[in-house]
């Protein structure tokens, strides 16, 4: 899949790959929305809505990396650490331990 051994030895590369505060803050809303979109579709019945889920998600991230990161996004080339890392990130910023 990659050339790391773990997610752990990922990680520091994946945080490297946010360094631009607008970029984390995108990938913030992004999954904010995600987490909307879910919760939406649930509480609906409407389940249709979960297309939404992959726009919002990668969609905010991807904008984060072309604008003002100005680099690829790692899902491209480690999808599901990538996908582990927004979300580990997300909850780093949320205890305060990445910075927006």
């Amino acid at each position: 899949m990659s050339a790391y051994a773990s997610f752990r030895e990922f990680y520091p590369f994946y945080l490297g790959e946010h360094r631009d505060v607008n970029c984390r803050r995108m990938h913030f809303a992004g999954s904010t929305l995600v987490l909307a979109v879910i919760a939406l579709a649930l509480l609906s019945g409407q389940l249709a809505w979960l297309w939404l889920v992959p726009v919002a998600g990668y969609g905010f991230a991807w904008i984060g990396h072309f604008v003002f990161e100005k680099n690829r996004p790692a899902t491209f080339r480690h999808p599901l650490y990538s996908l582990m890392g927004d979300w580990v990130m997300y909850w780093d910023v949320l205890r305060g331990r990445v910075k927006l």
